[in-house]
């Protein structure tokens, strides 16, 4: 079902124990299939009005059919031909990338500075949570230092892309699970012409979305 964003207000949220090390918990909140845009204005509005005391969240969605552009898309990274998906220009960093059914895409709305941490320490450490994950379905990813991401074989199969603002941050990961990969073909994913993009399906994953969104949700808890 796709919600609206006065459905996205108060989304069913499960609150996690404090882990290690870290001063809060933090809510998850599932929000099943919505749009892109208004969760973007949703997880922005958010951030814009947090306070030291505000909670940190991670929201777990599905999105239908969008091409989202990051502050350093250029033209020549834009879809080739037109399928008809939406593009938006959003305030993520990075440059142009994919949603669809079948993605796992977790917001990761973090106080850096209630937990210590620097943009390119979450980086790593979101990019572990999703190594980790994959290591347990016997699949062997890394990251890469020039490229933000997590690969397999050279393939990328979960993007990230952040915005921070007052210390806070927004945006996240997208990871591929079982999804029609076509629309990546008429892209550069992520500024990088002829990227090869992947998905977990393709590897003998058959978990759906759905649950390997929990286990993520459950390694990010504990990792960040």
């Amino acid at each position: 079902m796709q919600r609206s964003l006065e459905e996205l207000s108060l989304p069913a949220s499960k609150d996690l124990d404090p882990i290690t090390n870290h001063q809060s918990p933090i809510i998850v909140r599932r929000l099943g299939t919505a749009h892109y845009e208004p969760v973007w204005h949703r997880m922005r509005d958010f951030t814009l009005a947090r306070n030291a005391d505000t909670p940190d969240e991670l929201w777990s969605v599905e999105h239908p059919p969008v091409y989202t552009l990051g502050v350093a898309a250029k033209p020549e990274h834009l879809p080739r031909t037109d399928n008809h998906i939406p593009v938006i220009k959003t305030d993520r960093g990075g440059q142009i990338t994919y949603h669809g059914p079948g993605q796992v895409v977790i917001y990761t709305l973090l106080d850096l500075r209630r937990r210590n941490l620097g943009v390119r320490a979450l980086v790593r450490r979101l990019e572990r949570a999703v190594i980790e994950l994959l290591e347990g379905y016997c699949i062997d990813a890394s990251g890469r230092e020039d490229a933000p991401g997590v690969y397999i074989a050279g393939a990328k199969v979960a993007a990230l892309g952040l915005r921070v603002r007052n210390g806070c941050c927004y945006h996240g990961l997208s990871l591929n699970v079982g999804m029609d990969l076509a629309p990546f073909g008429v892209i550069n994913p992520c500024g990088y012409p002829g990227l090869e993009v992947t998905q977990l399906r393709d590897f003998g994953v058959l978990d759906s979305a759905e649950a390997v969104a929990e286990k993520l949700l459950d390694r990010l808890a504990t990792g960040i």
